[in-house]
């Protein structure tokens, strides 16, 4: 079996290196802090001194962290350490444009390269439901395909490199504009004297439901979104800065930005 290298042990990037390691392939990790390795290396992980030698012992480097610039930093790592024909898996949401970028540098390496982030969490990385959204050639897609499927349910390609980000930064803006949405509609409804509680109620059951207004339905206040809200944010910011001057793209924003900025006390 190939030897699968990951970074990013947070609540969806754990789960998913357990779905991994519960599927019999041989795991190698790396955190910033030993003893987040703990959990994983008592279920039969390996723990990696640092990012260049997993990079040198693995065939598939999965990498979940934050950010663009946690991204860069693990890839400078990685690249002069990879063999030809390994390959490099970024499950985390950043610009689709660096994903090029970092594509063209692997080329010129030999390594291959998928952008595939992920939708559903931590509890469905847990499942093993999660959406994995794919952009990339055909043969890295399928080539990977085996590794996704220990933690995804629906796994596409979405076309070339780039495709996945572009696919989940759509998603996740019309996740935060439906949100967004909910907290005008409810708004609204307290400005007609409607009893919030049952309001809620009624829109779950009728036309006006979505997933959106269902999480938002749950909160008390727009304030205990605070966790989810500001990578919401980041990605609706993505999408903006893929498509500036797009009418679309600013529909999704104008939607989503009051509630995002509720929920992160701005």
């Amino acid at each position: 079996m190939e030897r699968i290298g990951f970074i990013g042990l947070g609540s969806q990037g754990g789960p998913m290196a357990e779905r991994i390691a519960a599927a019999g392939y041989p795991l190698m990790l790396w955190a910033r802090r030993a003893d987040a390795l703990a959990p994983f290396l008592e279920k039969g992980a390996t723990a990696a001194p640092d990012i260049a030698t997993l990079g040198a012992t693995c065939d598939h480097v999965g990498i979940c962290v934050v950010d663009d610039a946690g991204v860069a930093e693990i890839v400078d790592q990685l690249l002069p350490a990879m063999r030809s024909g390994s390959r490099i898996v970024i499950h985390s949401t950043i610009l689709p444009e660096h994903c090029v970028a970092l594509a063209e540098r692997c080329a010129e390496r030999g390594i291959a390269f998928l952008d595939a982030p992920v939708s559903g969490g931590g509890p469905a990385a847990a499942a093993g439901t999660l959406t994995v959204m794919c952009g990339g050639a055909v043969d890295v897609f399928e080539a990977a395909r085996p590794v996704l499927e220990s933690f995804g349910g629906l796994i596409v390609r979405m076309g070339e490199v780039g495709a996945g980000q572009r696919a989940k930064i759509v998603n996740n803006a019309l996740m935060a504009a439906n949100m967004g949405l909910a907290h005008a509609a409810m708004e609204a409804g307290r400005a007609l004297d409607l009893d919030g509680a049952a309001l809620c109620g009624l829109i779950k059951a009728s036309s006006g439901r979505s997933f959106g207004f269902e999480v938002y339905a749950r909160l008390p206040t727009p304030g205990a979104f605070a966790h989810g809200a500001p990578l919401l944010r980041k990605d609706v910011g993505l999408l903006m800065t893929s498509l500036p001057d797009d009418a679309g793209a600013e529909a999704l924003s104008r939607a989503a930005m009051p509630f995002l900025s509720a929920a992160c006390g701005d």
